[in-house]
């Protein structure tokens, strides 16, 4: 494995005793594993999801038209706004039908718009999806008029500041077009660079960090699952003994402050601790693993450690120490590494034989129904992303929205699978699987009662699972090298 530069040993301190310090007063939010925090939290506005209808048009258009500019203003009694919208919706439910989409209407215990319902939305309310997978469908048969008329209908329908709907198109219409632009005399839509981590400003991706944990468990809730099995582990050692942490996960610094804070707490701390921050050589860059040039949380988490009297070394390169606590913290990286790839670094870190592996990866369901794998499943989890997120920014425009969706869109260049398929890879590699103390499950729930309602945890087996509107989002496991047989 080949790891990241750590920062100069040199830095200033100071002696403030406060968790925000590392942050320069921004990280006043991270709750402490066992110790909640009292601050305010948004909750979802139950009318803030206003998807577009569907309604049966009586008559379509061979082919979606355009309002040009030379379109005389409409009178007040009809704006341009709604003539739009009643478009949008005929050119909907006619691709729809074109694609051999199911356009019926719902079932009679269905929600209304899908927007707020228990199961994440209709399949009908989530016309992006749809959409896009029919022209992903397209594409891989080489049906060169569909995927023609599929761009068109998605040019006319994307924006990057509509609903969760026209979002997803957006991100969708994005990589396709990328996808064939090289290899097809297609007529792409224009594509603009978009926003992610590694194209932001230093400033704005910290500040995205610290508003999307406040708004969002998405990452918040396995961190601190994660530094709750951690301290857990140290618990098993009757003499304190150094502990040594693998970061090959995606918080950026963010998840670590809590977890130097419980340690404190422990009588007597850890001699030492060591945190090691892997790099893209650790395992291929994926959604979120990306930090923008001139971003270094090193320096203030250093300083935070001095000044809550915890040694702390941030380290460059691995290097394994007798008698110390290892521990890797797999999150969120390792499930976009490829088939291959995946084994040859579960495998890299076996061969390390630490006490502890953290997994956390995304999980987008069971993958029973075809539609599912691939492609789907990345749009799959891509909506929930989209539409959890408009739920915890209320529906508000921001920078920080816009850089984490942004970000959150390369979602649909990876590979999602279920956990029952990591399970059974942990298991062949000889790995066992261990379970979650009964205070870490507890204050994951109390977590994530700080955060809109629709989220939720759920225990599979041993593993932890954090769901949206019924559906699943992510899960958190613990595993250690298996020595028996």
């Amino acid at each position: 494995m080949t790891f990241e530069e750590g920062p100069d040993s040199n830095f200033t301190t100071h002696n403030n005793h406060h968790l925000l310090d590392w942050l320069e007063e921004s990280s006043s939010f991270i709750p402490a594993f066992d110790e909640i925090a009292s601050y305010e939290w948004w909750t979802q506005d139950d009318n803030q999801a206003q998807l577009i209808q569907t309604p049966s048009p009586t008559t379509l258009p061979a082919t979606p038209t355009t309002t040009t500019s030379s379109t005389p203003r409409l009178p007040l009694s009809q704006p341009e706004t709604t003539k739009k919208r009643k478009l949008q919706g005929n050119t909907i439910s006619y691709q729809k039908r074109k694609a051999g989409i199911d356009t019926s209407e719902k079932k009679a215990n269905g929600k209304g718009s899908g927007g707020n319902s228990s199961n994440g939305g209709s399949k009908e309310a989530r016309w992006a999806e749809q959409l896009l997978n029919a022209c992903a469908a397209a594409i891989e048969a080489g049906n060169v008029s569909r995927v023609q008329h599929l761009f068109y209908v998605l040019e006319e329908l994307a924006s990057s500041s509509g609903d969760v709907n026209h979002r997803l198109a957006s991100h969708g219409l994005r990589l396709l077009s990328l996808r064939v632009s090289s290899s097809s005399s297609l007529r792409c839509p224009p594509v603009e660079t978009p926003i992610s981590f590694a194209t932001t400003d230093p400033k704005l991706f910290r500040s995205s960090l610290i508003k999307f944990h406040e708004v969002s468990p998405w990452f918040a809730l396995p961190n601190a699952l994660a530094n709750a099995a951690i301290s857990q582990t140290l618990t098993l050692t009757i003499e304190p003994r150094p502990l040594h942490v693998i970061d090959l996960g995606v918080s950026h610094g963010v998840q670590w402050p809590t977890l130097l804070e419980s340690l404190t707490r422990r009588s007597p701390p850890p001699p030492l601790v060591r945190l090691t921050v892997a790099g893209a050589g650790a395992a291929p860059p994926g959604p979120f693993s990306a930090a923008p040039r001139g971003y270094d949380y090193a320096p203030h988490l250093l300083r935070y450690a001095k000044s809550i009297d915890l040694n702390l070394r941030i380290d460059r390169d691995i290097a394994v120490a007798v008698g110390e606590t290892l521990v890797v913290c797999a999150q969120f990286r390792v499930g976009h590494a490829g088939a291959d790839g995946r084994r040859a670094i579960l495998q890299s870190i076996k061969e390390l034989n630490p006490d502890l592996v953290v997994l956390s990866e995304l999980e987008a369901g069971d993958g029973s129904s075809p539609a599912m794998r691939g492609f789907g499943m990345a749009t799959e989890i891509l909506w929930r992303f989209l539409e959890s997120t408009n739920a915890a920014f209320k529906g508000k425009e921001s920078e920080e929205r816009r850089v984490m969706e942004g970000e959150a869109a390369r979602i649909l260049e990876a590979e999602v699978e279920e956990r029952v398929r990591w399970k059974e890879r942990m298991l062949g590699l000889r790995f066992r699987e261990e379970g979650f103390g009964e205070e870490a499950v507890d204050a994951g729930r109390a977590l994530l009662r700080k955060y809109d309602g629709n989220w939720e945890m759920r225990t599979a087996e041993k593993a932890v699972g954090l769901w949206w509107k019924g559906q699943p989002v992510s899960f958190c496991s613990l595993w250690k090298t298996d020595t028996t047989g």
